[in-house]
């Protein structure tokens, strides 16, 4: 069997980058509101964000070996995205790990399960999300499998696809739809500015978005 593939198609470097400057909310929107990964997936601090293609990682419960294996044939702006088949309470990452990412500019950690350094990883400004915080350490011990499929927070994730996320959480954006989410994105953007505009002059949002006929409708009773 083989463990580790590591010829993955991945979205045009343009693109990825263009993605830098759109939110995850606006993303998900755009995509038909698919690919939103679990709240409970969150990032370590206020203001990280991580946007590029995922390298996936199948850890085995409470060991993380196949990190150090992701971390060995990650290539420039790769996000690590791994899964720890429900074992969260464990370390699975931390600051000496991080220092090797940084050194081969890996675009950050998204990881199903906990990690620990966090002060540490915060102050080197990494950017990671993951579920939480622990102290118990992980062994070494077991193969596990990198890109190949991944279910992360009730979304599969398939090697190459595109990660998003900020404060507000990520989105997985299929890498082959890429191009047309972000088209899409670019539109949202545009329109959202315009109706900041009026929103500005102190119209309503009822009467901005038309809602007094959906109020009606739904029979809402006001006195």
């Amino acid at each position: 069997m083989v463990h580790v593939i590591k010829n993955v198609k991945k979205p045009e470097r343009e693109i990825i980058e263009a993605f830098k400057d759109i939110s995850s909310a606006t993303a998900h929107e755009a995509s038909g509101k698919k690919g939103a990964v679990s709240y409970l997936i969150k990032p370590i601090s206020k203001g990280m964000k991580v946007c590029g293609p995922a390298l996936t990682v199948q850890c085995m419960p409470g060991d993380n070996l196949m990190l150090h294996k992701a971390l060995e044939i990650a290539t420039e702006g790769d996000v690590i995205v791994a899964v720890t088949n429900g074992a969260y309470e464990y370390g699975y990452w931390g600051g000496l790990m991080t220092v090797s990412a940084m050194a081969r500019k890996i675009g950050g950690l998204v990881i199903d399960g906990c990690i620990r350094d966090s002060s540490e990883i915060i102050e080197m400004g990494f950017p990671v999300f993951c579920r939480g915080f622990s102290i118990r350490g992980t062994s070494k011990n077991s193969l596990g499998l990198i890109n190949y499929p991944i279910v992360l927070g009730g979304v599969i994730v398939e090697p190459g696809d595109l990660i998003l996320g900020d404060d507000d959480g990520i989105v997985v954006i299929k890498r082959e739809e890429c191009e047309e989410v972000l088209k899409k994105s670019k539109k949202r953007v545009e329109d959202e500015e315009i109706k900041k505009q009026a929103l500005s002059t102190g119209i309503s949002s009822v009467e901005y978005n038309k809602l007094t006929e959906v109020f009606e409708r739904l029979g809402l009773v006001e006195e």
